[in-house]
């Protein structure tokens, strides 16, 4: 870098919950232009986060967005695009690898996000993915869907992750109808390949779980549980093509980089 100082600031939001240490963790780093490709995947391995949020401004109400996974830039990313909107702190389209992201504030202080769906397609299930017994299984543009029979077996569930790494390059999600009430679904999200083991709680996979749910459960709003340790809610309503996903978010620490 020339010998040249670089000064990042981050903020890290737990995003799709109502209060701190639960939720998705995210880092978000406002910039006035991108730094170079390497040092922001430096940033996001040494957070070590499901994903670290870079954003540089348009305008006052568009903004470009990249997301970093610990070893991989990602082309979408639910969680940390809640928490860039929730940096933010106002409306804001965000222009990235897939597409235009339309954030709004909703008068109950939620964060709602226009996102494209991604249906999942029926398919076979691949030898040794140790998922056995499934309801259901597909696959999405992006995601594989492994629906189990019931939700305690989604909770139970023990990943074998080298199968999962090997037989879903991109991710799985695996889900089941909602056990509590006014959960619909109940889902874990797995991505070794992306450095994620487990995800905490994955926007972009609930726009595979809406598509996948509306129909069977007859409505188009449903609140979906991801049984992580962690756990959060993400609010989904389908509308044509897109997927509304909603959520909270909190502000729970700040980190600085001086390169």
């Amino acid at each position: 870098m020339g010998g040249e100082l670089v000064a990042l600031e981050l903020t890290v939001v737990d995003a799709f919950t109502d209060r701190p240490f639960a939720g998705n963790p995210a880092a978000v780093c406002l910039l006035e232009a991108f730094p170079d490709e390497g040092l922001m995947q430096a940033v996001a391995a040494e957070l070590n986060l499901s994903e670290t949020a870079f954003a540089v401004p348009r305008s006052s109400d568009r903004y470009d967005l990249r997301w970093f996974t610990p070893t991989l830039e990602v082309p979408l990313c639910g969680h940390a695009t809640l928490a860039a909107a929730h940096v933010i702190g106002r409306s804001v389209t965000f222009h990235t690898r897939s597409g235009d992201l339309a954030c709004s504030f909703t008068p109950e202080g939620l964060i709602e996000m226009d996102f494209p769906a991604d249906p999942p397609a029926p398919a076979e299930l691949p030898e040794g993915a140790g998922l056995d017994p499934v309801v259901w299984f597909g696959r999405g543009r992006r995601y594989a869907l492994a629906q189990l029979e019931h939700a305690a077996a989604v909770r139970a569930l023990v990943p074998d992750l080298p199968a999962i790494a090997a037989k879903f390059a991109d991710g799985l999600i695996v889900t089941a109808a909602g056990d509590q009430a006014g959960v619909d679904c109940v889902s874990r999200f797995f991505a070794p390949n992306l450095g994620v083991p487990e995800d905490p709680v994955t926007g972009s996979a609930h726009c595979t779980l809406a598509p996948f749910w509306a129909p069977r459960l007859g409505r188009q709003s449903l609140l979906g549980e991801q049984a992580s340790p962690r756990g959060g809610t993400v609010r989904m309503r389908t509308a044509g093509d897109q997927v509304v996903l909603g959520g909270h978010a909190v502000s729970v620490s700040r980190v600085s980089f001086v390169l």
